[in-house]
């Protein structure tokens, strides 16, 4: 019966970690490269080849020459997507701009009987403040 040592697992298992990490770093630099609207069509099939040829040393060559752009690339995608579910949250809560255009969204919501005469008034006194 053959028993696997203590130290055995864990030299796999880091190796495990390392494999993970190398495709990790390889295929997010494919997709940033294949994302980037400002990287020309030769450019891409040249980094392209040279990823598909020589792959860990070329994401590494990627990574060294495009690695900043890659950062504001991506802090630029997540502040596009803040700034759209911002807008998207302001357009479906509705808010009127004016106190009297939330007193008048107030008296509709009373006049349809979804709230009462009590939250009508706070309603309206805290769109007055």
């Amino acid at each position: 019966m053959d028993t696997t040592s203590f130290w055995d697992v864990l030299v796999w298992s880091f190796w495990l970690f390392i494999w993970i990490a190398a495709f990790t770093v390889y295929f997010r630099c494919l997709f940033d490269m294949f994302s980037d609207h400002t990287l020309s069509g030769a450019a891409k099939a040249g980094w392209a080849i040279l990823m598909i040829f020589v792959p860990w040393l070329g994401a590494f060559i990627y990574l060294i020459a495009r690695g900043r752009s890659m950062a504001e690339r991506q802090m630029a995608k997540y502040a596009q997507q803040q700034a759209a579910q911002q807008e998207y949250i302001q357009q479906v809560a509705g808010r009127s701009a004016s106190p009297a255009g939330q007193i008048a969204d107030a008296r509709a919501l009373l006049d349809s009987g979804s709230i009462s005469e009590s939250e009508f008034e706070a309603l309206k006194a805290k769109a007055m403040v």
